[in-house]
């Protein structure tokens, strides 16, 4: 089966774009209002300058209650069906608008194949990654670009919970002066009195001059990420998938390992340290947002699904979600990407425009979760993170005009 699927999948990313194929309808006020009433997006922007929401451009294309679609992410869902893999969730989003859409305008869009990975095992069973990237048009005009990722799966034995308490190295002579610096909310890095060398992680000796003198300093706990994992499996103690853990180069010199949060990775970002749970932790650095907290009902899973053209079972029939191996509905990615935007603009004000917003998502979010957001604005860059009890529900950049 896997030879039938990878077959499928390098004939379907030779046929290259897709032909156009044309919203049902155009941008158009009574929709732009519902998805603004659904998202609970106040900006007076959209009505002032009759200009849709740029994170709704995926809603114009949407296919809706009709037939299966022909564009290759329908073509290769449709072929992990037939093997075996019923179930879908939404895992990456990145788009880039280059300008805002205008009432009246019809929406024409081309996508392709641009990847099949797997078979993969993951937190809701064994699945496969589908990654397609799509250009939408207007008469011609590129006016939006985005890629997008699901994962295609069959439901599996829901996981043991994870111990409530996450492992942790243990403290000997060498490191004991490290975790008592996480205690007292400092960054300590091992140096050597003799030669003034620095090293992590701590050891007897110094690797510089020999000797065996080691004290410590307080490390300003800035950094550049050198390299990064995004762990989805096996499961970890005291954490849910997935966990991202980056190698940061600290300004100091050294090179330290902790779970970054609040972010979506990327090689060069600057972090701040912080500290979560009696372990070190990276952060964005920059200014920060206020914290936003939804309650995430019913009403709002379900409204926002039909807002955004939507109807995959899972976003309104709880019945088919549990078949499904869900717990209960959740939002979709396109809500997802709707409350990132209505976060910046919030805080941003009315008159900020956007240029690009990339995200990744987590753990479900499900009927009756909290969901809290909170964002660190670097720039022309503002780092978002949604979570949830369960865990970070979404992470991702969205990208301002400077």
């Amino acid at each position: 089966m896997t030879a039938t699927i990878e077959a499928a999948a390098q004939s379907l990313a030779a046929s290259g774009w897709s032909p156009a194929r044309l919203a049902r309808d155009p941008v158009n006020r009574p929709a732009i209002r519902d998805w603004l009433a659904a998202i609970g997006d106040g900006s007076p922007v959209y009505e002032r300058d009759r200009v849709a929401p740029p994170a709704m451009v995926q809603v114009w294309t949407m296919p809706g209650l009709g037939p299966r679609q022909k564009d290759p992410l329908g073509v290769m869902s449709a072929v992990l069906d037939e093997a075996g893999y019923p179930s879908v969730v939404a895992t990456d989003c990145a788009q880039t608008y280059h300008r805002y859409l205008r009432d009246g305008e019809m929406l024409s869009v081309r996508s392709r194949l641009t990847g099949v990975t797997g078979p993969k095992r993951t937190a809701l069973g064994e699945g496969w990654f589908v990654t397609t990237a799509s250009v939408w048009e207007v008469a011609g005009e590129p006016v939006a670009e985005m890629t997008f990722r699901v994962l295609k799966y069959r439901p599996g034995t829901p996981a043991a919970a994870p111990r409530a308490e996450p492992l942790r190295p243990a403290a000997g002579p060498d490191t004991a002066f490290f975790w008592a610096g996480i205690e007292a909310g400092e960054l300590r890095i091992q140096s050597c009195l003799e030669c003034g060398a620095l090293r992590h992680p701590p050891g007897p000796a110094c690797p510089a001059c020999g000797a065996l003198k080691p004290s410590y300093v307080v490390a300003a706990g800035t950094g550049t990420i050198h390299s990064y994992v995004v762990h989805h499996h096996p499961p970890l103690p005291g954490r849910r998938s997935p966990v991202t853990v980056a190698l940061v180069d600290l300004d100091e010199g050294v090179r330290m390992v902790a779970e970054l949060r609040g972010m979506r990775p990327s090689i060069g970002a600057r972090v701040q340290a912080g500290f979560a749970g009696g372990l070190p932790v990276w952060r964005p650095v920059g200014v920060d947002l206020p914290s936003w907290e939804l309650v995430v009902t019913p009403t709002v899973i379900i409204s926002s699904a039909l807002a955004t053209r939507d109807f995959q079972d899972v976003h309104h029939d709880r019945d088919a979600a549990v078949r499904r191996g869900s717990r209960d509905i959740f939002l979709n990615i396109l809500t997802t990407t709707g409350l990132v935007q209505r976060y910046v603009t919030d805080w941003a004000g009315p008159e900020v425009v956007l240029r690009g917003i990339d995200i990744r998502l987590g753990t479900p979010c499900f009927a009756y979760d909290t969901l809290t957001f909170t964002g660190q604005s670097r720039g022309a860059e503002v780092a978002v993170a949604g979570r949830t009890a369960a865990g970070e529900h979404v992470a991702g950049i969205v990208r301002v005009a400077s």
